[in-house]
């Protein structure tokens, strides 16, 4: 079991705190950027009918499950920020889980699709196995999981912030062993050349090993 002075507790205290620390100029830096690729790719693959559960995983200040709420979903939001858990309680008016990555209690089976923008890649690579086993378990049959995470190749801190940063290649791995099934990837910003699109999204879904 982990210990509150263990190198896990200490990677999710100190990137928690630089995010509470930070949460108005976060929300401000933020609150305005273009997402819509994201939303089609993530809604564009869940059924096109009728109200959906969606988790919000690392949903900030609330930005997207504001989104998402808007077009008569049901979402819910999650992050182990305070702060952040705070906003998004007033600027949503959505169910708002504080609750860290590390740390996750969700309901079995209870959404059909997780919306995970920039923030998985907080996981360290170690825990981020058991972290999408639990994600896996909180979707639904053919449920789907959107990743979008700063891409690159190593582990470490950035600043106040730990980061787990991933190519195609190895996110696939972990998906695969998760038991998702990757249908779609990009690279954002769109039209640029491909030094230039720090960014990877992968849309996948759960995968059923049953038969």
């Amino acid at each position: 079991m982990e210990t509150q002075t263990s190198p896990l507790a200490q990677i999710e205290a100190a990137t928690l705190n630089h995010y509470n620390q930070n949460a108005e100029s976060y929300w401000q830096g933020t609150k305005d950027h273009d997402v819509t690729q994201n939303y089609t790719a993530f809604l564009g693959a869940l059924p096109q009918s009728g109200t959906l559960d969606i988790l919000d995983l690392g949903c900030g200040p609330g930005r997207d499950v504001f989104y998402f709420k808007s077009l008569g979903h049901r979402p819910v939001g999650l992050d182990g920020s305070e702060a952040f858990c705070r906003m998004a309680r007033a600027y949503s008016g959505c169910r708002i889980l504080q609750q860290s990555m590390l740390s996750l209690d969700l309901p079995a089976q209870g959404f059909d699709g997780v919306f995970a923008n920039a923030s998985l890649f907080h996981v360290p690579s170690r825990e981020l196995p058991r972290v999408l086993n639990e994600l896996y378990a909180a979707l639904r049959p053919a449920g789907i999981l959107f990743i979008s995470n700063p891409r690159g190749s190593g582990e470490g801190w950035s600043g106040q912030r730990y980061g787990n940063f991933m190519e195609l290649d190895a996110s696939r791995v972990f998906l695969t062993n998760a038991h998702f099934e990757i249908l779609d990837h990009y690279y954002r910003p769109p039209g640029k050349p491909r030094p230039e699109q720090p960014w990877l999204a992968i849309t996948a879904k759960k995968r059923d090993d049953s038969c």
